[in-house]
């Protein structure tokens, strides 16, 4: 088919690096999203086609990448594995490419705040939500002491920031906070300094490859005994827990999704899923195919694949999708969405699982939209 017949999205995945373990979860729900979609017809009677363009996961590569897949493949939509620097160094060059930029992985508030564009829009769940998300957690522990340890790039500083001003609000306060390098594999002196006269609750928001060997020495310390609760933020997860053994037995978190929830759409995208790749989705591909989705409806509303067209259809598009139901608030183009909270638990053979404490509607825990995002009509 030539580019005029189908409706091209490039795909970012990211090969190298802390991230590169998501690279399959991203490629395989992008081709089954498609593969799917196209049986139901595609979109505007259109079918999809995927482009894949991988690249090593900084800003400039993922530029080069993204212009590849627009300028030479054709590409007129972009989603992947985007970290929060990577999507605020794509989202201003989308509308001069003509192109959109769905963005299913992101957390940084700035990027739907005064860094908001109008060819950009976000299926994850925004630091602001899982923050929300958090003071119920935090609530729930009754601590009113707390360390934190999260990365030290944007993510990790707004983590830390938050712990701060929920718990300062429920009376209690942040004693300890460490930034570690990306990369880092020894995590002794960090482990020393948290358990030395340890507070009541410790916030940990670490990823990929850290928070593995995070979990792994810790253990050895006896670290997390020492505190009242432990609290995740994408540390200990369905993404994590296998590799992490039974370090993180009690460890509570957010989750943006999970295999186990009801409904219909769940059901037949995680039947469809173990079909096709023999294991379960986890919530990096859920919200990879949730993207797919609102693609997909905003075409069928749009009745056109015209970027322009497709761009305004999405601002405000409400859609059931495998998330639940869900609305791209057209203030800001961030997804409205439900957030799970989430507990590391042992089961009867020892196996360390992630189970669902609860579910929180995304009107009840979505932030209103920023000030400082000023969108243009």
């Amino acid at each position: 088919a030539s580019a005029a017949d189908t409706i091209k999205v490039g795909l970012l995945p990211i090969d190298s690096g802390m991230f590169a373990r998501n690279l399959p979860f991203v490629v395989d729900s992008a081709k089954l999203a498609v593969e799917v979609l196209n049986a139901q017809g595609g979109a505007a009677g259109k079918k999809f086609e995927l482009v894949i363009q991988n690249h090593p996961g900084t800003p400039a590569s993922a530029m080069a990448a993204g212009q590849r897949l627009i300028q030479q493949e054709g590409a007129q939509y972009l989603t992947g594995f985007f970290t929060s620097s990577i999507a605020g160094a794509l989202s201003p060059k989308m509308a001069g490419m003509n192109a959109l930029l769905i963005d299913p992985v992101s957390l940084a508030t700035d990027l739907i705040g005064k860094n908001c564009q109008p060819n950009y829009f976000r299926v994850s769940a925004p630091e602001g939500l899982i923050g929300n998300a958090f003071h119920t957690l935090l609530r729930q522990t009754g601590a009113k002491t707390w360390s934190t340890i999260s990365h030290d790039f944007a993510a990790g500083h707004a983590f830390a920031s938050e712990v701060k001003e929920v718990v300062g609000g429920m009376g209690g306060s942040v004693q300890k906070s460490f930034f570690t390098p990306i990369g880092t594999t020894d995590f002794g002196s960090y482990i020393t300094q948290l358990a030395k006269d340890p507070t009541e609750a410790l916030g940990v928001a670490l990823y990929g490859s850290d928070a593995l060997a995070f979990a792994k020495q810790q253990q050895q310390f006896g670290l997390f005994a020492k505190f009242k609760a432990v609290v995740s933020q994408g540390f200990a997860d369905e993404l994590t827990v296998g590799a992490q053994g039974d370090s993180t037995v009690g460890v509570v978190g957010t989750q943006n999704w999970s295999a186990t929830l009801p409904g219909a759409k769940v059901a037949a995208f995680v039947k469809a899923y173990e079909e096709r790749y023999k294991r379960r989705p986890n919530y990096v591909e859920a919200d990879m195919y949730a993207g797919f989705e609102m693609l997909q409806a905003a075409i069928n509303k749009a009745k056109s694949s015209d970027v322009n067209a497709v761009r305004i259809a999405l601002a405000g598009l409400k859609a059931e999708t495998v998330l639940g139901e869900v609305e791209m608030r057209a203030a800001d183009h961030q997804l409205v969405r439900p957030i799970t909270l989430i507990q590391v638990v042992k089961g009867a053979d020892g196996t360390a699982s992630v189970a669902v404490k609860s579910v929180i509607s995304g009107r009840e825990n979505t932030p209103p939209p920023s000030a400082d995002c000023k969108m243009p009509s």
